[in-house]
């Protein structure tokens, strides 16, 4: 009985080796490929120490000089500071920026930089420095209606 078993164990392993690899062989070569690349890697890793600048993606480099105030709103500040969205202080409207001018410019900068309500920190210009970032605070408050 035992020796029953062992050959029938042996001749069920031996077929289904067989009909996995007929069936990988009989796929089209069209087929394998379009299966290796839905299972190939999505991406890199690197592990610390390797460098692997063939996948690295251009980084936009830091403009030379500052840019000015009216640069960096008509760049990140316009879609909300033109048509008030969110709450936000339409350029030239004095009444809008009153209470907020009360405050001191120190604190308005400070909104400028660290965001407030709505606002998010940066005005989401997160490369622009401090001195552009109050260089946009003093273009945005000039010149009110």
């Amino acid at each position: 009985m035992y020796l029953i078993k062992r050959i029938t164990c042996l001749i069920g392993l031996t077929m289904s080796i067989f009909s996995f690899t007929t069936t990988a062989q009989s796929l089209s070569k069209t087929a394998q490929e379009a299966i290796g690349d839905r299972i190939s890697p999505i991406g890199s890793a690197y592990l610390d120490g390797e460098i692997g600048t063939h996948n690295v993606a251009t980084i936009a480099a830091k403009p030379a000089e500052p840019r000015s105030g009216e640069q960096v709103y008509n760049s990140y500040c316009v879609a909300c500071h033109a048509t008030g969205v969110a709450g936000a202080p339409v350029k030239g409207n004095k009444a809008a920026w009153e209470p907020r001018l009360a405050q001191g410019m120190d604190k308005l900068l400070e909104h400028a930089i660290k965001g407030f309500n709505a606002m998010p920190a940066r005005g989401t210009c997160m490369d622009c420095s401090d001195d552009e970032m109050a260089d946009t605070v003093k273009f945005l408050t000039k010149n009110m209606n």
